[in-house]
């Protein structure tokens, strides 16, 4: 039998809570692991005592059993006026390129395999080919550092960026060699949200190439992360087919606008989706 799936929750969902305590409640709520989003109240990557707080993390990471995939999608952490600016289809992307290496870093002093990251969207005035050169000529540049700290890229398509699609990734790939050390990460609201195929089918179509998953509820069309039995997304079924791909990474729920209520939503996921897991024909603790 394969492995049962194992479960983290987003850290850009628990915004309000500090980061060890934030820890230590996902440890004692029984998750897997941790999706940790660097930002500017969690790990802020600029700090001068960045490198300790690192430090610290990875020790009660080790205490807990947690394991822990890098995302790094804080809304200001660069910019404190620009939403996600500057990103890496920008003139100048010298900032994102800068903290996506330190998020490398960061990510190997975690004992984390995966930092995940994304295109941002098309800059006001610029040309989809010019950014799309832009994007390309990034990502080379950020794969030898990666591969440097042994660390693997998990790029995510993202509604209403530049690359929002699974066809995105594939081209990026494909125009980059198919580097071993570029995956995806697969948002499965995502591809609820925008994708043609249904989400089962979109897990069978990247299992090669799957390095990194998120999910949370999502209703067809509407890019809005919702707590799970809100929305339309069949979670049963997909997790049967992470499990049937053979896929080990951690599945990290992902609700960026719920802090204020993350604790609870935290709690609540983990038993919606042990329910599921069992739904879906697993049994927890059996290889």
């Amino acid at each position: 039998m394969t492995a049962p799936l194992r479960f983290a929750y987003g850290t850009n969902g628990l915004a309000d809570n500090r980061l060890p305590e934030a820890v230590d409640l996902l440890a004692d709520l029984g998750y897997d692991g941790v999706a940790l989003t660097l930002d500017v109240h969690h790990l802020d990557p600029f700090s001068p005592t960045s490198d300790a707080d690192v430090q610290r993390v990875a020790q009660q990471l080790r205490a807990r059993g947690l394991a822990v995939v890098v995302e790094t999608g804080g809304r200001y952490v660069l910019d404190p006026r620009r939403k996600h600016r500057p990103t890496l289809l920008d003139e100048d992307p010298r900032l994102r390129r800068e903290f996506l290496q330190r998020a490398v870093e960061i990510a190997a002093n975690l004992g984390a395999s995966v930092v995940s990251f994304w295109s941002g969207s098309l800059p006001a005035g610029t040309a989809p080919a010019t950014a799309w050169a832009r994007l390309t000529e990034e990502v080379a540049g950020l794969l030898p550092h990666a591969e440097m700290h042994g660390v693997r890229l998990g790029f995510e398509p993202e509604p209403g960026m530049l690359v929002d699609r699974i066809t995105g990734f594939e081209r990026l790939a494909a125009e980059l060699g198919d580097p071993a050390g570029l995956g995806i990460t697969l948002d499965l609201g995502h591809c609820l949200c925008i994708e043609d195929d249904p989400v089962v089918d979109c897990v069978r179509r990247v299992a090669g190439r799957l390095v990194n998953v998120q999910i949370e509820d999502m209703r067809r069309g509407v890019h809005e992360h919702l707590p799970f039995g809100e929305g339309e997304l069949d979670v049963p079924p997909v997790l049967a087919a992470l499990r049937e791909v053979g896929y080990s990474g951690l599945v990290g729920v992902e609700l960026p606008r719920h802090s204020h209520a993350g604790p609870d939503l935290a709690e609540a996921s983990i038993r919606f989706l042990r329910s599921a897991e069992e739904r879906a024909g697993a049994t927890r603790g059996v290889a």
